[in-house]
Order: structure tokens, then sequence, then C-alpha cells
């Protein structure tokens, strides 16, 4: 597939999804009090879209993930976050 049918297929569903990233974090921005380990995980993985080298998908994914292989002894009882909380 060239660049401009690529563009043809898939620009408005990606300019879709650029514009309810900036809504949201127009709303996180007017939300008062502080962020937490998702809001810097998040602003970090935005951060890898600007990568002009191939992989960015997989730097993003990198940036929400624990990157510790030794297994925690027990999970908690809360669901999944979407971002590591640890630091890297």
């Amino acid at each position: 597939m060239t660049r401009q049918q690529m563009l043809d297929l898939y620009f408005m569903d990606a300019r879709c999804k650029l514009i309810d990233l900036a809504a949201f974090l127009d709303r996180v921005d007017r939300a008062e009090g502080e962020g937490d380990f998702r809001l810097k995980a998040f602003r970090q993985a935005l951060k890898e879209l600007d990568r002009k080298e191939p992989m960015r998908a997989k730097q993003v994914l990198l940036a929400l993930s624990d990157p510790t292989t030794k297994p925690i002894a027990k999970a908690t009882p809360k669901a999944a976050s979407g971002a590591w909380p640890g630091t890297k």
C-alpha cells in the first residue's frame, strides 16, 4: 500500500483519536489536584509519538508497561490501572 493510500484509508480515524486525546488532556489540565503515575506515564508515551524511527507503538506500550521481570508475591485487589506505578 502506498503512503497516499494509507492516508486515504486511515487519516480520518487517526484524526478523531488525536482530537479525543487532546480533549482528554484539556479536561485533565482543567481539573483540580495533582496527577498521578498514570498521567506521568501517559505524557511520556505521548513523547514517543514524535519519534522519527519506526516502532513507535512498541515504545508507547513500553512507556506504559511494567519493565520488571520478577513476579510479584501477591496481586492487588484493584483493577488494572493501565500504567506502571513504579519508577523507570
